[in-house]
C-alpha cells in the first residue's frame, strides 16, 4: 500500500512523506523511504510530517544531530501536531545515538507526559539513565516497559528497535537496555 501510496502520489508531498515512512518504518527499506521523503521536502518544504519522518531516517542512518534539526522543523511547522508526541521520541533517539543521555531523558520524558504508554520512550529513558550512570533511576521506566510488553528480552530487540545503520548505535541501544535490567 505503501508502494501504491508514492507511485499515484508521486507529485503529492503528503501522500510521498507517509509513503516514505512506512517504507522506511514499517518495511525496513530506509533507502526508498528517504528518497520519497527528501522528494516530498523538495515539493513541499512545509510539510511538517516530512522533516519528522526525515528527521527519524537521518538519525537511523548514523546522523543524529542532522536528524534532530529536522524533527525541530517539523515541532515548528506544527507545533500542536497531535503526532508531537512522536517527534519528541524521535529527538530522544537522535541524542541518544549521539550519547547525550540528559538530553534524551528529557525529550523521552516530554513524549511520555502526553503518551504515558509510548514503548519507544520508556526503553530510551531506561537506556539513558542507565548509560549515564545512574542504573536505580533506570529502574522505572524499565518496570513499566516490562509490563507493556512483558516477553521482551535483549534476544528479541531486533523486533522492536529501530533500523540503526550504524554498528554503534545498536551496540548503544542494546547495552543501555541491558544496563537497564532488560532480561537477555
Amino acid at each position: 500500500m505503501a508502494r501504491s501510496a508514492v507511485e499515484l502520489g508521486r507529485d503529492d508531498a503528503v501522500a510521498l512523506s507517509y509513503g516514505g515512512h512506512v517504507l522506511a518504518y514499517v518495511v525496513g527499506n530506509l533507502e526508498d523511504g528517504s528518497a520519497f521523503v527528501e522528494r516530498a521536502l523538495a515539493l513541499n518544504p512545509n510539510v511538517a510530517t516530512a522533516w519528522g519522518a526525515s528527521g527519524w531516517m537521518k538519525i537511523c542512518f548514523g546522523e543524529p544531530d542532522r536528524g534532530i534539526e529536522d524533527v525541530a522543523q517539523a515541532m515548528r511547522l506544527s507545533p500542536l501536531d497531535p503526532r508531537l508526541f512522536v517527534w519528541q521520541f524521535f529527538t530522544a533517539l537522535g541524542h541518544y545515538c549521539a550519547g547525550h543521555y540528559d538530553d534524551a531523558i528529557g525529550w523521552a520524558e516530554k513524549a511520555l507526559r502526553d503518551q504515558p504508554n509510548f514503548a519507544s520512550a520508556l526503553r530510551i529513558l531506561a537506556g539513558s539513565h542507565a548509560l549515564r550512570g545512574f542504573p536505580d533511576e533506570a529502574q522505572e521506566p524499565m518496570r513499566r516497559y516490562r509490563r507493556l510488553d512483558p516477553t521482551i528480552r535483549v534476544s528479541s530487540l531486533g523486533n522492536v528497535m529501530p533500523p540503526l545503520c550504524r554498528a554503534e548505535d545498536r551496540a548503544r541501544y542494546i547495552d543501555g537496555l541491558r544496563k537497564a535490567g532488560l532480561p537477555e
